[in-house]
């Protein structure tokens, strides 16, 4: 009989930081490397609801208050940034795991009447924070011991949806910013992408509310994503188990993009 050795995701040891972490997705991705065994570190702009998601989230495992940070600051803030790494690096000795999460849309429709303000946050928010993100991990932990980065993008970045076009750019150039920066980082540090389609929460009740079957029917796998779906991908990319896998950016879309459209 072949001895079948199990593949290692365990996260033992490991930090990780989570950037609009009090909610969604972030917070399901919290909730998944902390169930593997990392530390984890969340932020985002909210004080009261980042505090108390990093309290539910303690109470979930073993060493909880432990284990879990909560740090407030705005991604688009170069000082908050480097305050949210530094104290990471200074609780937990480490910061192993950067997923890039915080995102923002105040934009939708015609890009013809955008107002350009608008889009500049977009961009700043969904791409140059995150460059600025890794940038302060880079410095003050993976440059000299590594690490593996998940970006948030969306397959409003793959394809273009005509409602959230802004938005969609922005991604399309968070997609291409991961390829550069696996290739620059390798490798030591591997740096992914994930591409979510429409995932019930807060942030993308717009596209959804009040005709959620209607757009389900439009999946293949007919219902909407839920964070827990993507915060399973992220645990496996950032785990020993991707060791091989860098510069990728993986749908997790319940199949919407193999029918030609996006719902």
């Amino acid at each position: 009989m072949t001895d079948v050795t199990p593949v290692p995701s365990d996260l033992s040891g490991r930090t990780a930081l989570i950037t609009g972490g009090s909610r969604g997705i972030g917070y399901a991705i919290a909730a998944e490397l902390l169930s593997r065994g990392a530390s984890v570190t969340i932020t985002a702009r909210k004080p009261d609801e980042l505090a108390a998601a990093a309290e539910t989230l303690a109470a979930t495992v073993p060493d909880g208050p432990k284990r879990v940070l909560g740090v407030p600051g705005n991604a688009g803030d170069a000082a908050s940034r480097t305050e949210t790494v530094a104290t990471t690096v200074e609780r937990f000795g480490s910061l192993d795991i950067l997923v890039n999460n915080a995102g923002v849309n105040p934009v939708y429709g015609f890009l013809m009447d955008a107002d350009l303000d608008g889009v500049r946050k977009v961009f700043d928010i969904n791409v140059v924070a995150a460059l600025g993100y890794l940038q302060e991990a880079y410095k003050a932990w993976m440059r000299d011991h590594g690490g593996a980065v998940v970006n948030l993008a969306s397959t409003a970045g793959l394809r273009s949806t005509g409602v959230i076009a802004a938005y969609g750019a922005a991604k399309a150039a968070l997609i291409r910013l991961t390829e550069e920066l696996a290739w620059q980082l390798g490798p030591g540090i591997r740096v992914n992408a994930v591409a979510p389609a429409v995932i019930k929460t807060k942030f993308a009740a717009a596209l959804y509310t009040g005709r959620e079957e209607q757009v389900a029917n439009a999946y293949p796998m007919k219902r909407l994503g839920e964070p827990e779906d993507v915060a399973k991908l992220v645990g496996f990319l950032v785990s020993d188990a991707a060791s091989w896998i860098t510069g990728e950016t993986v749908r997790v879309d319940g199949g919407v993009l193999s029918t030609g459209s996006l719902g």
